[in-house]
């Protein structure tokens, strides 16, 4: 019985990843979610208790697998701006990961302040990643620096999800040239 439940909570995070990705979060109903999965919709709310949830849900299981695949690929580096290109290249790499764009789709104010708190200090941990890698640099304010580069990488994932006129190729190096100079001072 517990491993049917895991299966089927399993199935209705991937079928909200799927919503999410593909409509935003007007596309995540639990009439979605039950058509998705084959379920009833009194059933989804069996295991959710709303979008809310699910979200939070979402957040929870995505945001650590996504975080390892930045800190696994700032790890291969050898040296400190190695680590910072690296945090850069690889959060712009996921953008097409359908656990990122669910991430993103997801709006903040449909969360209670405990969800949105978890998703602070999840984006808390990228920073401190990058921070580190700062200091080595010997900036001045690595903590302040590290904020402001997630800015840098913030503003170029909007830019690739929007479908901007450029390659996201080029999005990606932009991110990159303006995050290494920046953190050279």
């Amino acid at each position: 019985m517990a491993e049917h439940r895991s299966m089927q909570r399993a199935a209705l995070l991937d079928a909200a990843r799927s919503l999410l990705s593909e409509g935003g979060t007007e596309a995540l109903t639990f009439p979605a979610l039950a058509e998705r999965t084959g379920l009833a919709r009194s059933s989804v709310y069996e295991y959710f208790r709303s979008r809310a949830a699910v979200v939070e849900e979402l957040c929870a299981v995505d945001f650590p697998l996504w975080a390892a695949e930045v800190s696994a690929a700032m790890e291969r580096a050898s040296t400190a701006e190695g680590k910072v290109e690296a945090y850069v290249r690889q959060q712009l790499a996921l953008v097409g990961d359908r656990r990122h764009r669910a991430v993103v789709a997801i709006s903040a104010s449909e969360l209670d302040a405990g969800a949105r708190e978890k998703i602070r200090a999840a984006h808390g941990g990228l920073v401190a990643m990058i921070a580190e890698a700062l200091g080595e640099m010997g900036h001045a304010e690595p903590r302040l620096a590290a904020m402001l580069l997630q800015g840098v990488v913030d503003a170029a994932v909007r830019r690739i999800e929007l479908g901007a006129a450029e390659d996201p190729g080029a999005i990606t190096d932009a991110a990159v040239s303006m995050a290494l100079r920046g953190v050279r001072g």
